[in-house]
């Protein structure tokens, strides 16, 4: 398959497509690890990391290379990619999104496996897996949004909200009080706590209808997910209401906002 990327118009949903095989053994790979229970390390920042962020990493990096030869990687693993200004076009990698999750003995499977491509600051393809839920969803700005799951491919999209009945979701790991007054001072009373880019996702299939973020990211923790839910019809702002975009100094997210429809 030719991307023709950097010369032009580029076929964003091809290299979706081109991606899946790839974020589906890294999830295998993660799904391994995780029956046997990972080895544990804390990064400088306090993060934890386990062989699986690794492992994963090992196996999406080649293949995004493979796919789009001259286009640069930032990848949550690899802290030299952090140092690199960010071009026009490039791709953001969480090889395991969700790492706290990954880890807890609940075991409800909320984490994922993330690629976004990113060009002009938007998230213009995505790629999320949760493994552990049997859960893949795609998206792109040329060709909508979808998802795989037992077997069967289907395209999704953000639902109308009921104004008497909106759902949000919210992290399941960082949680904070800003969050809460957010949602109380709209009268949200329906909350769903799922961790990972998880969020995004359900918003964009229509579970949801908001997701509100004041917490600490980074940027390789929403790209992908924030593409799938562009893709399906929703929107994502600052906290001044401008359009959420990418390359930022660092790398780092303030805070933003989830849509669904309307």
């Amino acid at each position: 398959m030719t991307n023709n990327l950097g010369q032009g118009k580029m076929d964003y949903a091809a290299l979706a497509r081109q991606l899946i095989r790839p974020v589906e053994e890294a999830g295998q790979v993660i799904m391994d690890i995780y029956r046997r229970r990972p080895t544990i390390d804390i990064k400088a920042d306090g993060s934890p990391v386990t062989e699986a962020d690794k492992a994963a990493e090992a196996i999406l990096l080649p293949a995004i290379a493979a796919a789009a030869p001259s286009i640069q990687i930032v990848s949550e693993e690899n802290p030299m990619s952090h140092d690199s200004a960010a071009g026009d076009q490039f791709f953001l990698v969480d090889p395991l999104d969700g790492t706290k999750e990954f880890i807890k003995t609940d075991a409800n499977g909320a984490f994922t496996v993330n690629i976004g491509f990113i060009e002009g600051g938007v998230p213009v393809m995505g790629v999320v897996y949760a493994p552990a839920l049997g859960r893949l969803f795609f998206g792109s700005a040329d060709a909508g949004a979808f998802e795989i799951s037992s077997g069967n491919c289907r395209p999704i999209e953000v639902r109308k909200p009921d104004p008497a009945a909106i759902v949000a979701v919210a992290s399941a790991s960082h949680r904070d009080a800003a969050t809460n007054r957010w949602l109380e001072d709209r009268g949200i009373k329906q909350t769903v706590s799922i961790g990972s880019s998880l969020k995004f996702c359900l918003v964009a299939a229509g579970e949801a209808d908001v997701y509100p973020r004041y917490g600490p990211t980074m940027e390789w923790d929403t790209a992908a997910g924030d593409a799938v839910l562009r893709a399906a019809g929703g929107t994502v702002v600052g906290d001044d209401g401008t359009p959420f975009c990418y390359g930022k100094s660092g790398y780092r997210n303030d805070a933003f906002f989830a849509f669904g429809g309307g």
